[in-house]
Parts: C-alpha cells; sequence; structure tokens
C-alpha cells in the first residue's frame, strides 16, 4: 500500500518543494464511508461498496491488467500523486507479490526502459535494520567512535 509520506519523501528528494497538502490522493474508501462513526459501521456498511471495486478489477482483467495503488512523482510536471491504475500483466509492477516494494525511475537517461528497483518491502526485520542503519549512520555523524572487533 502506497503511503503518502513516502511520495512526500521521494518528492523532496527529487528537489520538489510539495507539502502533503498538495499530492491528491484517490481513496479506496468509498465516501459514504469516510464519515462512518465507528469501525463496527464502516465493517458492516462496506460489503454493498463490494460490487464497484469488483467491476474494476474485472473490466482490468478482461484487457489483461491488474489494478495497483501506486504513488507517482514527475518533476516535469512538479507533481506527486496517489492513484489506483491499470497495468499490463507484463508490466513490472503487475508482478509485486506480497509486500514487495517497487520503484521505477524514468529519466533521460531511463527515457524507453525505466530503472526498476524492487526488493522485500517494511517487516520487522527490514525496518529494523533500516532503524539500526540510521542509528549508526547518526552516531557517526555525531562523532561517537567506532568499535571493531577483532
Amino acid at each position: 500500500m502506497v503511503n503518502l509520506r513516502e511520495v512526500i519523501i521521494l518528492a523532496r528528494e527529487s528537489g520538489l518543494r510539495l507539502e502533503l497538502s498538495d499530492i491528491p490522493v484517490e481513496s479506496l474508501v468509498p465516501e459514504p464511508l469516510t464519515a462512518t462513526a465507528s469501525a463496527e459501521d464502516f465493517l458492516q456498511q462496506l460489503p454493498q461498496f463490494d460490487q464497484g471495486m469488483a467491476d474494476k478489477r474485472r473490466d482490468a482483467e478482461d484487457a489483461g491488467e491488474v489494478l495497483r495503488y501506486i504513488g507517482v512523482v514527475d518533476v516535469v510536471k512538479q507533481i506527486g500523486e496517489v492513484k489506483l491504475r491499470r497495468y499490463k500483466k507484463e508490466h513490472p509492477f503487475a508482478q509485486l507479490s506480497e509486500s514487495d516494494n517497487i520503484i521505477a525511475f524514468t529519466t533521460e537517461r531511463y527515457n524507453k526502459q525505466p530503472l526498476i528497483v524492487r526488493g522485500p518491502g517494511a517487516g520487522a526485520e527490514v525496518t529494523a535494520g533500516g532503524v539500526f542503519s540510521d542509528i549508526l549512520r547518526l552516531a557517526s555523524y555525531l562523532g561517537a567512535p567506532s568499535f571493531c572487533s577483532p
């Protein structure tokens, strides 16, 4: 699932000055459910909206495509967005499984065939490794002595 904050981070790292409010998000939650009073009400009403999503999925399948919820950062247009898109089954985004993450870089150098980076998504071990790496980098930056075992 796309995290809006990840889109902001990528946009800012790409030199765009965007805020969360600048990123349009196509919600997967049907509009009438956004104001439900409780989780119980939400879950009780949710099945009546299943057909709409099932129709989108079927339309995509009939065209040889799959649905993916993605974040987009377009440096040329200076926009970011989060939306549901259709991809041909051969597209790298269509081939994700479980908690995989994927990013496609389309640049002047990679304009005909984007550079694709794919790997495991957040999980306890991956997240812990990333946080630990950040802590070590911060400690080094702050001047902490490094220790090496023989």
